[in-house]
């Protein structure tokens, strides 16, 4: 499966304008709330119509706006899957996934019955979908999705509304249902931790434009902007001054503290202003002679305990900006850090 899309529409407070490429993955879009993503799985599913641009899947052009092409919503064979689950009360669990399906009854159930094995679901075919959990209902929808043989699917948020232990048992369902089938998916999150765990790659949208994508290693190591650092969770953002450089590193000044850098921004030259940007979970405390590489003294201004882990507001004794060091619970109990 190839997908190729690159289109532009008015979405009331921005322009829609994205580029997004995918083959036979999990391509992640990641972003806030109201950041475009839903909107641009409806595009490629024909349920709006961009103003400019193409969308092609294998080799098919579904919109081509110069070329006046505008394939249908039921005929670009793609599958939608949102939150708000739709399925018919008045009918049984393998009726609605074979809703849509032609021929005989007898083979439209057995179409049905595939797909609801495919899913663990072959024990409650003849049930009312009042009668299952909410996973059970979300298991249901991808079914009625996969049994019309579709070339890509489109998963907007559709696990957000179930509890954390479904949502981890449908994740994994999921990532070994595209793995066997050979599907592309799109598959639309605000949630950082889901982001990570599926995606073979991350697409990070905000306000309607595309900021970063790749890996979800590189995205999450390597943001390309104070923006990206912000919506990937990073909490200490610091504004900073090159005061070195050397050939794979910069040292950079944050007030009276001096750190060297690993730098991905080629060209920069002394007195340049950077974001310097540092992972709560990557700071490690120590206790005795401070390390000799970005090392400092600090003293422990606030703490939040989050069951597994403390998060401890760290306040630089040269003086500087806070650090918030996020530490798991046995390093924290091990170190003694609360005296």
């Amino acid at each position: 499966m190839t997908l190729d899309a690159a289109f532009s529409l008015e979405a009331g407070r921005f322009t829609l304008d994205v580029a997004i490429e995918a083959g036979d993955e999990i391509v992640v879009l990641f972003g806030a709330s109201g950041a475009g993503k839903s909107l641009t799985l409806r595009a490629i599913a024909g349920l709006v119509r961009p103003s400019s641009g193409h969308i092609t899947l294998d080799g098919q052009v579904l919109f081509d706006a110069g070329a006046r092409i505008d394939v249908p919503a039921e005929a670009r064979r793609t599958g939608y899957v949102v939150q708000e689950l739709a399925l018919f009360p008045h009918l049984s669990v393998w009726e609605n996934v074979a809703f849509a399906l032609g021929g005989t009854r007898v083979e439209r159930r057995r179409r049905a019955s595939a797909a609801l094995e495919a899913l663990g679901l072959e024990g409650v075919a003849d049930r009312d979908p009042a009668t299952l959990s909410g996973g059970q209902r979300q298991r249901v929808a991808l079914a009625r999705v996969l049994v019309r043989d579709v070339r890509l699917l489109l998963l907007d948020e559709p696990f957000s509304a179930l509890d954390d232990a479904i949502r981890r048992s449908l994740r994994l369902e999921l990532r070994r249902l595209q793995r066997e089938l050979g599907r592309g998916a799109l598959f639309v999150t605000h949630d950082l931790r889901e982001a990570y765990l599926l995606a073979d790659r991350l697409v990070v949208l905000d306000a309607g434009r595309v900021l970063q994508a790749g890996s979800p290693d590189e995205v999450f190591s390597r943001p390309q902007s104070r923006r990206v650092a912000e919506l990937l969770g990073v909490r200490n953002l610091y504004a900073g001054r090159v005061v070195a450089t050397a050939p794979d590193s910069i040292e950079v000044a944050v007030g009276p503290l001096r750190w060297r850098c690993a730098s991905w921004t080629p060209g920069l030259a002394v007195g340049d202003a950077v974001d310097v940007a540092v992972r709560s979970e990557r700071v490690v405390l120590r206790r005795g002679d401070r390390p000799a590489v970005n090392g400092l003294e600090a003293v422990i201004e606030a703490e939040e305990a989050y069951g597994a882990s403390h998060l401890l507001h760290m306040r630089p004794l040269e003086g500087g900006p806070t650090i918030e060091v996020d530490m798991p619970a046995r390093p924290y109990e091990v170190l003694d850090v609360a005296t």
